[in-house]
């Protein structure tokens, strides 16, 4: 079968753009299993999709499915998508964490243009998906787990979400099927860009633990699954001495959850030589499973920069509310650790949690400018369906994001309000605005650090937004006046302003 496994356009994201490496696992197993497979990431086409399938059709060779994948500020993008596939009668199948938390908003009466819905990790569902659609089968016939689907009016969601045990048995992401050249590198937007990396993505793990309250994991669940060392270096090899990677991203949620493991792995990539391309961890490392070796380690295998996710400067909010099971102590010795390894560092902040006052952001920023990371990343929470957080708001408190992009964490708006007579969501705002001004604009260095690079002089139009929108403010990350207004305070209601 001729398959398109598809990413919706990224419009709510900042520049910053990596292979979407869900999709490269689905196209692998697909291809495995005989099938013609492209990928299609609108983000970095010059084309629209409606190009690839009248092309192919034109070709005598059609395409007969969509497969599209979408976190939830993008489903409006993924529908958009599938509503266009449709009108040229390609089977349409929709998966990806929005997908996870929500199975049946995309099969009801809004998107008749949605066949199918998956939830939950589908390297092997799509599989036997496909083979029933090639046979001419209904895949709802099939019992296969994850599938979710119409049965006249009724809508039939799956009681599982699959979860694969063993990492190794599933093949390498088809990483040869991205335009790899038309991706921007894996550091951040504040870093600047380079429109000549070949940066590609590795996920040596899946599963989290810790229970944060504002982390939706929809897809990979709270069982961390670790592949095998000599399977991680395996593909790690093919990047570098096959495929000319010049960078490579670790995206996993807690890759160094077993701290002997992710030693091996960083000794075994400095044996086979393959310690030669910069690599970091793009969404972070946890601090209280780290040590002086590990740093030292990565250092010798590579690593050029580290992320930890911080959170917050105030202890009773890590413990309390956001519940992130480490302690400042062990932040701060993280950071050492790493600094005196000579790795670059980069810290993640979160502003607004349900009970953060000036106070506790206050600590936050101080906390910030202690550790200074050579990068700072300060976010807005936002109150993902799915989440702890999420159920906490609906408790006490009202949501005014009114649509699914709302929710993008780069989208640096006001989302939510709590009614217990000290949460200020404008104040919020105030403060995570306070706290780039503090970091990048107040230190001379700073400043030298970010108008000595060419890339701030050769998008100065976006830089100049991006100042605005971080030091000085805009009218949309103000908090909506609720009186009068009609708050959404469910998941239901929020689909039905859309």
């Amino acid at each position: 079968m001729r398959i398109i496994l598809a990413s919706p356009e990224a419009k709510v994201w900042s520049e910053r753009k990596h292979i979407p490496l869900g999709i490269g696992y689905l196209a692998a197993v697909l291809r495995q299993a005989g099938h013609d497979v492209i990928i299609y990431d609108a983000a970095i086409e010059d084309y629209p999709v409606t190009y690839y399938i009248e092309e192919a059709e034109a070709a005598g060779k059609p395409y007969q499915l969509i497969g599209i994948s979408a976190a939830t500020p993008l489903i409006g993008d993924a529908w958009e998508m599938a509503k266009t596939a449709k009108r040229y009668g390609l089977t349409t199948i929709l998966g990806g964490p929005h997908l996870t938390i929500l199975p049946a908003e995309s099969l009801g009466p809004e998107h008749p243009y949605v066949d199918y819905t998956f939830k939950g990790e589908a390297e092997e569902g799509i599989v036997e998906f496909v083979d029933a659609l090639e046979k001419g089968e209904k895949p709802e016939d099939r019992d296969i787990p994850g599938l979710n689907f119409r049965r006249g009016d009724e809508i039939i969601v799956s009681p599982i979400s699959p979860m694969i045990e063993d990492l190794d048995s599933l093949p390498f992401p088809a990483h040869d099927l991205f335009k790899i050249d038309q991706y921007t590198n894996l550091q951040p937007l504040t870093d600047g860009l380079d429109p000549h990396a070949r940066s590609f993505t590795i996920l040596t793990s899946r599963g989290c633990p810790y229970k944060c309250t504002f982390c939706s994991k929809p897809v990979t669940g709270d069982t961390w699954r670790g592949r095998s060392v000599e399977n991680v270096v395996a593909e790690w090899r093919w990047l570098v001495q096959e495929l000319g990677a010049t960078e490579i991203g670790v995206t996993d949620d807690i890759w160094n959850l077993k701290l002997p493991r992710a030693k091996d792995l960083c000794r075994r990539i400095v044996e086979e030589g393959i310690n030669t391309v910069p690599w970091t961890t793009v969404h972070g490392m946890k601090v209280n499973h780290t040590d002086p070796e590990l740093f030292l380690l990565m250092k010798a295998a590579g690593a050029k920069r580290v992320g930890f996710g911080v959170e917050n400067g105030d202890p009773w909010m890590l413990k309390n509310v956001i519940r992130k099971g480490q302690s400042l102590d062990q932040v701060r010795n993280a950071f050492r650790w790493a600094k005196e390894a000579d790795l670059q560092t980069m810290g993640f902040f979160i502003f607004g949690m349900p009970k953060d006052t000036e106070e506790t952001m206050e600590k936050t920023i101080q906390l910030a400018l202690e550790l200074d990371p050579d990068l700072a990343n300060f976010m807005l929470a936002a109150p993902f369906p799915g989440t702890k957080m999420w159920d906490i708001i609906q408790e006490g408190g009202e949501v005014f994001a009114h649509e699914w992009p709302d929710y993008a964490i780069h989208e640096q708006k006001a989302r939510f309000v709590m009614h217990d007579g000290e949460y200020d969501p404008d104040l919020v705002v105030k403060k995570w605005r306070e706290a780039y001004r503090r970091f990048y604009l107040y230190r001379p260095k700073r400043v030298w650090e970010k108008v000595s690079k060419k890339s701030f002089w050769l998008d100065l139009p976006n830089t100049a937004a991006n100042a605005r929108r971080f030091f000085i403010g805009a009218k949309d990350q103000q908090a909506p006046q609720l009186a009068g207004a009609e708050p959404v305070t469910s998941v239901s209601g929020l689909v039905n302003r859309m």
